[in-house]
């Protein structure tokens, strides 16, 4: 494979950086518009409602000029909209009404040792010594940090990581499965029509759930909901898609890790969180497992 020319390099790295630290963001959103008394089942939905136009954009775009879909490509939609948007979305928003961000960011790094355990115990595929140790001392990093937090929260705490791990056990899941229609449709396109259908659960659960006054939220919720809408979920969906193109899929993700250690910042900056030595091993160990447990095997002489 031909090297990424100078000009190439730098942009898609500019652009890795920038969707991972947006999508990180969306943790810090959603603490600052708890403070207005929202749920999360309002949040969610103001989020998918303002996201959805752009989303369904996204999919008429990347599907111009191709054959219709199957019904068993919307039914492939439909499920993976459903776990690996819609339910990993609302797990996600639930699980930061008891946890802090950074705690809720690290939990969520974890996937890529989420998908080699699907991938164990799915299609019997081996885990090597290399990834199992990754895999440990990243759990060993979260472990770390939650049970510094479980000493301030208490049982709140568990929950909360309990529904974090959830959203990123159904995203596991969402990827594990998703590889097929991922070639026959391309990547874009399944994202567009996979979120507008997480969309239109989010909407349909306030709707059944709520009354629809409880739709009349303080104006700071508005701004910030179309700002998790846009800055944070739209936007770097593009990002993250244009770095791939730029600097493939392994280097994109690499770069990514940048995303817990924005969170550790942005925490402290904004809502006041702690950044203290637990924080700082805490995440330094996931990061570091997480980097072997996705790190390309080396060539053999």
């Amino acid at each position: 494979m031909q090297a990424a020319r100078p000009a190439h390099l730098t942009a898609g790295l500019l652009l890795a950086v920038a969707g991972s630290i947006a999508f990180s963001g969306k943790a810090i959103i959603i603490k600052l518009a708890y403070r207005h008394g929202v749920d999360a089942v309002t949040l969610v939905m103001l989020r998918m409602l303002m996201a959805l136009p752009f989303f369904l954009l996204m999919a008429w775009w990347s599907g111009r000029g191709k054959a219709r879909l199957a019904k068993p490509e919307v039914l492939g939609i439909l499920g993976l909209g459903f776990i690996g948007y819609y339910l990993s979305s609302f797990l996600d928003f639930w699980g930061l009404e008891y946890i802090s961000a950074s705690l809720e960011r690290l939990i969520l790094y974890l996937n890529p040792t989420l998908v080699l355990l699907l991938g164990w115990l799915l299609y019997s595929r081996k885990i090597n010594r290399r990834q199992a140790v990754g895999m440990a001392i990243s759990y060993a990093g979260v472990l770390l940090v939650f049970g510094h937090e479980a000493s301030l929260q208490g049982q709140n705490a568990a929950l909360g990581a309990l529904l974090v791990l959830g959203s990123a056990i159904c995203y596991a899941v969402y990827l594990s499965y998703s590889g097929q229609l991922v070639k026959r449709l391309g990547s874009l396109r399944l994202v567009g029509w996979a979120t507008s259908v997480a969309c239109v659960f989010c909407i349909a659960q306030f709707v059944l759930l709520r009354p629809m006054a409880d739709a009349q939220v303080p104006t700071p919720v508005l701004w910030l909901s179309l700002l998790n809408a846009m800055a944070c979920t739209v936007l770097p969906v593009l990002m993250v898609m244009m770095a791939i193109e730029r600097i493939g899929p392994g280097l994109t993700s690499q770069v990514g890790m940048i995303g817990p250690m924005s969170v550790l910042f942005m925490g402290a900056w904004f809502l006041d969180e702690p950044f203290n030595i637990w924080s700082i091993a805490g995440t330094g160990l996931v990061l570091s497992g997480v980097f072997w447990v996705t790190r390309p095997p080396g060539r053999t002489q």
